[in-house]
């Protein structure tokens, strides 16, 4: 091979130096290289679990929060439907409580006309007995006693249909 131009000590020195460098790269950059590519799959692969986690959280916090505008919004609703129902049972009841007033008023209306009505019954009787009584004096021209003449008076009232005390 030398006529080639090959020299065989040559060659195998620089096959043996090619395989000592080769070993050298294998075990000082390839396992550190493939070391840190392997590494940084694992991040990379945490980092994509970390991220589905973080999406699953998310989607559960959403729904989640969808939940509780929901109670919130019913929650209201029925906050809104008691005080609706409060303020119907307070209106109610100011009716109520005004109607009684009302009531309360009228009865008392009624019983002082006629309590009125009676004293103006009374009056009227006793203007009456006395203007009777003078009549009765002047006519018979006598003197009768003021206080027979109201008994007499009073006891023909009480016998009187149209004149009677109701």
């Amino acid at each position: 091979m030398e006529g080639l131009g090959i020299s065989w000590s040559t060659l195998i020195a620089q096959i043996v130096n090619f395989v000592i460098l080769f070993g050298l790269l294998y075990l000082v950059a390839y396992k550190p290289i493939m070391r840190m590519l392997d590494e940084r799959s694992q991040r990379v692969k945490d980092s994509m679990e970390q991220t589905e986690s973080i999406k699953e959280q998310a989607a559960n916090a959403e729904g989640e929060v969808k939940k509780q505008l929901e109670a919130a919004g019913k929650e209201g609703q029925e906050v809104v439907a008691r005080a609706m129902r409060t303020g119907e049972e307070a209106r109610q009841k100011a009716q109520q409580e005004a109607r009684q007033e009302a009531e309360v008023l009228i009865d008392k209306a009624r019983l002082e006309i006629e309590r009125e009505r009676d004293e103006a019954i009374d009056e009227l009787r006793k203007e009456f007995t006395d203007l009777t009584i003078e009549a009765a004096g002047k006519v018979i021209e006598q003197s009768l006693d003021k206080e027979a003449h109201r008994q007499l008076i009073d006891k023909v009232l009480e016998e009187s249909p149209t004149l009677k005390k109701d």
